[in-house]
């Protein structure tokens, strides 16, 4: 197969985001392997797609079949023209141009001993049990890890071997735990305290080391050893007797060990499986799947076929075939006599014949990320088969069953789908009208999903994308349907474009701009209005949130999903059937307090932060209000408080006295070091001593607050030369001036510079909590800003160059700053520095990610997409899901309904509105007076037939409304009552100053009733306008 090459060299830039997942070393193992995927169906590319992405080393493509018609329905890089074409040869340039760095070939002979010994991983994908069963004696037997990934309509199973002794080098994602320490005893055995309150995650058996501790030194740098947990703050880490007594500081952390893992061969898992499956309930369906799959190839091999699509007698031949095998084994050798699921095993074989894109998708993700782990020894493998079927998505019980006429092959790209759910169904797809927001890497699989699937494909329907970034390197490494060619260009446009080439009747409109209420004029009542449904593909909870409001105004399905990893998650929300998605909880960001960044740092994230606040407080703020200050003088009467003034002050020290040349930007930097890690420490410490105790005797400097020490400044040290580099070409690029590069000329530079003197009074007050922060932005007077306005007014005139973050352009001197500033004040503060890669995945809060997760959740998202447009009306039909490839773990389950709300006798959910039709053709309009008597005496209409509510007319006694946050009448204030004769459009305008927008239909009102409960959200008021 070619000579193997290893790779010490890895494209950074390109698998930025991969290597947060995987390291470098996964990553080196990765480039240095060979790899074999056997049949380029739909499965098959999926897979090798992934793998190509990963950035594996040499992948080979086998498959001696031409293309057929039914390949067309998932083979995404197969087209009509290729059908009786070699589907690897066909294959081939489109995944060459996915990775430069992937050598890819392909092979049509047999899967031989000395072939198979040419690799590491081989994957059967569209195979015989009988090859199988041979293959995968022969990689077992020499070594290579060997995979069965196969997919059949709604259902698919993935076997993994590999060897009997295997290495697991990193068994898990998560980062090495760690904790700060707040004593160690001297004992036998030792009790380590964690600092933080909220304890530690450390577990029986785990191997730790510890740095940083002052007094028992004898700890630090340890070779590694096991501890035993006491409770949630404590750890027994063996004997320190004999060890100094601890002073202060330290930090344990957890050291990852190497596991030997152990699988058997095919033939001999085959009737003694280990099934991943959760619960009794999953392993019986599992089970019954996995008999199911054995029939199949009975099945196949007595007929020469697989059962016809829908035909009940080819299924029930399926089923006595399924009853005739041997039973299952157990790990304990007893016979697990399950009864056969008859009706899962008829469902299965009805509908075998069909080849999905959703499900190979979703078995593409899992075999690629298995693949990924037997060349790199990163992540828990499976153990050993895996199962999973959606027959969910069938029509539900009640609805007329499919037929063979309706499902038979039509020679067209749709007749693997066709074959399960029916050309009906195909022609529905068709006339969807769907809205993606976001083409990232979710967004590039859904839209390969949605053209294979045929949305929008047919005549009036569609799908709108919008997408506000361009293509970036690191976006090539898992955005599949970019190339490097794309590169700047607008990402909906390139996906576009590059799914159209998949399926050329696929209709695809294309924005760039933000959905947000900037861009209402957009996409508004009408747009929404005529769409079936959204599918959100963004990675802000602010912005899912959003759309999630949006959908709940328009009464809109939405499915949603996200990745972090190798984690992944996909959600479903249906109009009044289930809980929309902002009641689901998330994570909120994390804020950290003030004066724990400025002058008390426990962690390395701490410093990070206030090194990101650095960056902004010198290169971007003072600049953007200097230049704001040229075109607006009076914009300071507008700012208060000391934190903005405090980058006003950086604007008048920094930035009025500007510099003329290079030497000047280093002079500034070095002063600013000065000021940062020298004066501002010393500064501190003659606030606060080392030796300060409070009034109940406890030392100041305890707990999570670290006594810093001064930094004197030494050029022979690279960080405080890279400090003054970065900071002093930044501060250059701001003053438009030119920067330099050359590290040796600084340093003679800098040996030419004495230190700048410390100056107690150019120091801020220090505060020891925010508290006491807050009361003294209070007493904050307007004689700052005055002094400053003297200031700038003798600016010269020219506008300066903000500097705006951005973390993946490693020559723009960003990250350089962030990595020194973060670690000089780290070293002031006793805390174990971060590397570049580190420091840039917490600073720039970069979302790991990699193809093979993705691939899962666009996967199931498809799925759900299945049973919205068939018109799925049970809860019991939907499902959320949670991956996580590393463990590997699979979990789905059914949404929640929506939580039911009552006043008196009526009940509602947060799907619901009141509505209040528009006038008749030539009525006047309803005056707030009318509209409060329409509330109380009228009956209004729902959006629901499932609300409950009394015969007689709606009782509502409007005590507030309000439009937005704008408060339009209250019962309570005389003032209002006035107002009461005003047309309602009239008192929004008197309130708002604001009139409705062009085209909008309708206002939307909260409302407040008397004797309501406190925690009572009244549906929203839809006032129709016309």
């Amino acid at each position: 197969m070619g000579d193997l090459k290893t790779y010490s060299d890895i494209n950074r830039q390109l698998y930025s985001r991969q290597l947060y997942v995987l390291g470098t070393d996964a990553m080196r193992r990765l480039r240095g392997s060979s790899m074999l995927v056997s049949g380029m169906k739909g499965l098959g590319v999926e897979i090798a797609k992934n793998l190509v992405l990963a950035g594996v080393g040499q992948l080979t493509l086998h498959d001696p079949s031409p293309t057929c018609w039914m390949d067309l329905a998932s083979q995404f890089f197969l087209s009509e023209k290729d059908v009786g074409r070699n589907r690897a040869e066909a294959s081939l340039p489109h995944l060459a141009q996915l990775n430069s760095d992937v050598c890819i070939n392909t092979y049509d002979g047999p899967l031989t001993e000395t072939v198979l010994q040419g690799f590491q991983v081989v994957v059967l994908t569209d195979s015989t049990l009988e090859e199988q069963l041979e293959v995968g004696s022969l990689c077992h037997q020499h070594g290579v890890r060997f995979l069965v990934a196969s997919t059949r309509g709604l259902a698919g199973q993935l076997f993994c071997d590999f060897g009997e002794k295997f290495t697991i080098h990193d068994p898990s994602e998560a980062e090495p735990l760690e904790n700060g320490i707040q004593h160690v005893s001297q004992g036998s055995p030792g009790i380590l305290t964690v600092l933080e309150e909220n304890g530690h995650h450390f577990q029986d058996g785990d191997w730790v080391t510890f740095s940083g501790i002052e007094g028992m030194t004898e700890l630090n740098d340890c070779d590694p050893l096991p501890i035993r947990v006491r409770d949630k703050w404590t750890l027994e880490i063996g004997n320190t007797m004999d060890f100094s007594p601890y002073l202060r500081s330290g930090v344990i952390t957890e050291v990852k060990r190497s596991q030997i893992r152990s699988y058997k061969a095919l033939p001999l898992s085959l009737y003694q499986p280990r099934i991943m499956a959760a619960g009794l309930q999953g392993t019986q369906r599992a089970c019954c799947l996995h008999k199911a799959f054995l029939a199949l190839h009975k099945y196949q091999a007595q007929t020469g076929r697989f059962p016809r699509p829908w035909h009940l007698g080819d299924a029930n031949e399926l089923v006595i075939l399924a009853q005739s095998l041997e039973p299952l084994q157990g790990e304990d050798n007893k016979m697990l006599n399950e009864p056969l699921n008859e009706v899962l095993v008829k469902q299965f074989a009805m509908t075998s014949t069909g080849d999905l894109s959703p499900i190979n998708s979703l078995f593409g993700g899992m075999a690629a990320q298995e693949m990924l782990k037997a060349a790199s020894g990163k992540f828990m493998p499976l153990d050993q088969w895996l199962y999973f079927d959606a027959l969910e998505c069938l029509p539900e019980d009640g609805k007329p069953p499919l037929t063979p006429e309706a499902c038979a092959p039509r020679d067209c790209r749709y007749d693997g789908q066709i074959a399960v759910f029916g050309d009906d169904f195909q022609k529905k797809l068709g006339k969807q009208r769907y809205f993606l927001v976001g083409a990232g890497a979710i967004g590039c699989e859904l839209l390969k999903t949605f053209a294979m699937l045929g949305l929008g494909a047919g005549q009036g329907g569609g799908v709108t994308v919008t997408d506000m970034d361009t293509v970036e390197l690191s976006n090539l490494s898992r955005q599949f349907l970019f190339r490097s060619q794309d590169l700047n260009k607008p990402k909906s446009e390139a996906a576009a474009l590059a799914v159209r080439s998949m399926n050329p009747t696929i209709s695809v409109t294309t924005h760039t701009n933000e959905l947000g209420p900037d861009t209402e004029h957009i996409f508004g009542d009408n747009f929404f209005s005529s769409l079936d449904g959204v599918v959100c593909a963004l990675d802000s909870f602010q912005a899912r949130k959003y759309v999630s409001k949006r959908c709940v105004h328009y009464m809109k399905p939405m499915l949603e999903s996200g990745t972090q990893g190798t984690q992944g998650s996909a959600a479903i929300f249906v109009p009044s059937l289930t809980q929309p998605y902002n009641t689901l909880s998330e994570d909120a960001e994390t804020v950290y307090p003030v004066c724990t960044l400025r002058h008390f740092p426990s962690t390395i994230e701490h410093t990070l932060q206030w090194a990101r606040n650095e960056f902004e407080g010198l290169f971007r703020l003072p600049a953007e209000m200097i230049n704001r200050y040229l075109q607006e003088p009076d914009f300071l009467e507008r700012m208060e408080g000391p934190q903005t003034l405090d980058y006003l002050k950086t604007a008048s020290i920094s930035f009025l006295s500007p510099p003329q040349c290079w030497r000047d930007c280093v002079v500034w930097a070095r002063g600013h070091w000065q000021h940062c890690f020298h004066d501002s420490i010393a500064h501190l410490l003659q606030y606060f001593p080392h030796d300060k105790v409070n009034t109940e005797g406890v030392p100041f400097w305890s707990g999570t607050k670290r006594c810093p020490q001064p930094l004197e400044f030494d050029v022979s040290r690279d960080t405080h030369v890279d400090y003054i580099l970065a900071a002093a070409n930044l501060y250059a690029k701001t003053h438009k001036l030119l920067g330099s590069e050359d590290r040796d000329e600084l340093r003679v530079m800098l040996q030419t510079l004495s230190a700048p003197a410390f100056h107690l009074q150019a120091h801020a007050p220090i505060f020891a909590n925010d508290q006491e922060f807050e009361q003294a932005s209070a007493k904050w007077d307007s004689n700052h800003v005055e002094e400053l306005r003297s200031a700038l007014a003798k600016w010269p005139g020219t506008s300066l160059e903000p500097q705006l973050f951005e973390k993946d352009d490693d020559s723009n001197f960003h990250m350089d700053f962030i990595v020194a500033a973060s670690n000089l004040r780290a070293e002031n503060y006793g805390i174990p520095p971060a590397d570049r890669s580190k420091s840039k995945k917490i600073a720039g809060k970069i979302i790991p990610a990699i193809a093979t997760t993705t691939a899962v959740v666009a996967g199931l998202v498809g799925l759900e997409l299945y049973k919205m447009v068939m018109g799925h009306h049970c809860l019991s039909s939907y499902r959320h899901s949670q991956v996580h490839l590393a463990v590997p773990y699979f979990c789905r389950w059914i949404p929640k309904a929506p939580c039911i709300q009552q006043y008196r006798d009526m009940e509602w959910t947060c799907w619901d509105r009141l509505t209040v039709p528009a006038p008749a053709p030539g009525q006047p309009e309803l005056t707030l007076k009318g509209l409060l008597t329409y509330l109380q005496g009228a009956r209004l209409g729902l959006s629901r037939a499932c609300v409950h509510y009394p015969q007689e007319n709606y009782n509502l006694p409007v005590t507030m409304l309000l439009l937005d946050s704008y408060l339009l009448y209250s019962r309570n204030w005389p003032e209002d009552q006035q107002n009461l004769q005003l047309r309602v459009t009239e008192l929004v305008h008197q309130v708002t100053g604001k009139e409705p927008k062009v085209g909008q239909k309708e206002l939307v009102f909260e409302i407040g009733c008397e004797d309501e409960e406190e925690d009572t959200t009244f549906p929203p008021l839809h006032y129709c306008l016309y």
